[in-house]
């Protein structure tokens, strides 16, 4: 008798974890397998940053997807310093990056910048998973070095949050990179997905972290496994760290604190530490205070309409007026402009010391 309910038991148990395991993948898709579209009002524009050019071009990623990506610069193609690979965030491509790949541009580089799989002009129902943003990047990598044009400049790389924990961890995959700048961003994959889940569910994330690990690693292998701090032990560059105390969306204690408790002394690693830049506008000017004054404008024209804009049926109405309004009274030479160009001067200073041939 003691047995069989043994064996009921066991069977329940098992049962159970499948159920969380389930559970805990759909919500991983759910939150994470999406597609994402830049919002088409206020995306930035080429013709938003003088002098800036781009060529197109289109390269398969691991499955075969069809990723899109830029070569933007400016000026004689003779004067170049080497070339910066940019890495976006999620939630979208590289377009909301543009105006820091203007500034790296002017400053006498190439910068190629993709939009990951499952974002704006890349293929993919979705972005599969966060291990995917190594994955693409490690094809980015080699599909530029493959052109004849390119294949002889030194590689810098460019990431903000998903796209900073890409830049570091690829390294172990791309050793010939000659320096790295990550901001906001995490050690390992499952650690943005925690990240997230605990603004959300609190403790009641660590619960699914070991199946979010599980599945990760399934679908992505060495991709799943491989950390930031593994592609700075397996590379050479240099790396200039930097985030924000009061990130909520990738906690500092994720990446920043832990890159700096073992690499502090390290002399590859440069740490630039802030209190109060966010996550999101992490880039833009403390002092720049365009986004709130349209902001302000925006909600005090919402509440002249003739109807209710938080109502189910309005919605498509709503979305279309927004639109029209953000066309018609956005200030693209202000929204375009507002990097904090003494941080970037930082950054290419960083740069120019390291990517150098």
């Amino acid at each position: 008798m003691k047995k069989k309910i043994l064996t009921v038991a066991i069977i329940v148990c098992i049962l159970l974890l499948g159920a969380w395991w389930v559970f805990s993948v759909v919500m991983y898709n759910l939150n994470i397998n999406q597609r994402f579209e830049t919002y088409e009002p206020l995306m930035f524009q080429v013709e938003d940053f003088v002098g800036l050019e781009r060529m197109r071009y289109t390269f398969p990623s691991n499955k075969g997807q069809m990723l899109t990506g830029y070569v933007y610069s400016i000026g004689n193609d003779q004067q170049k310093r080497g070339i910066i690979v940019c890495a976006h965030g999620l939630g979208g491509g590289h377009n909301s990056y543009m105006d820091c790949i203007h500034y790296f541009a002017q400053a006498g580089y190439y910068v190629f910048a993709y939009d990951a799989t499952g974002n704006d002009e890349s293929e993919g129902k979705g972005v599969g998973g966060l291990p995917q943003g190594v994955v693409d990047l490690d094809h980015a990598l080699s599909f530029i070095q493959s052109l004849l044009e390119y294949k002889d400049f030194p590689i810098g790389l460019f990431g903000h949050s998903w796209g900073a924990y890409s830049v570091c961890t690829v390294l172990t995959f791309h050793p010939e990179v000659r320096a790295v700048i990550a901001a906001c961003g995490s050690n390992s994959s499952s650690d943005l997905f925690e990240a997230g889940g605990k603004r959300m569910a609190g403790d009641g994330i660590y619960a699914m972290m070991p199946f979010v690990k599980l599945h990760e690693q399934v679908t992505y292998s060495k991709y799943a496994t491989s950390t930031a701090m593994d592609g700075f032990e397996a590379s050479k560059a240099h790396v200039l760290i930097t985030n924000s105390a009061d990130d909520d969306v990738v906690p500092i204690s994720y990446g920043y604190e832990r890159y700096y408790t073992q690499y502090k002394d390290n002399p590859r690693f440069t740490f630039l530490h802030f209190d109060d830049r966010g996550h999101g506008d992490f880039f833009v000017d403390p002092l720049d205070t365009y986004k709130d004054e349209f902001n302000e404008t925006f909600y005090d024209w919402r509440e002249t309409l003739s109807y209710d804009y938080n109502a189910k049926e309005n919605k498509e109405r709503f979305e279309q007026d927004r639109a029209d309004y953000i066309r018609k009274n956005l200030d693209r030479a202000k929204w375009a402009h507002r990097l904090d160009e003494k941080l970037f001067e930082q950054f290419v200073q960083f740069y120019d010391e390291y990517v150098k041939p």
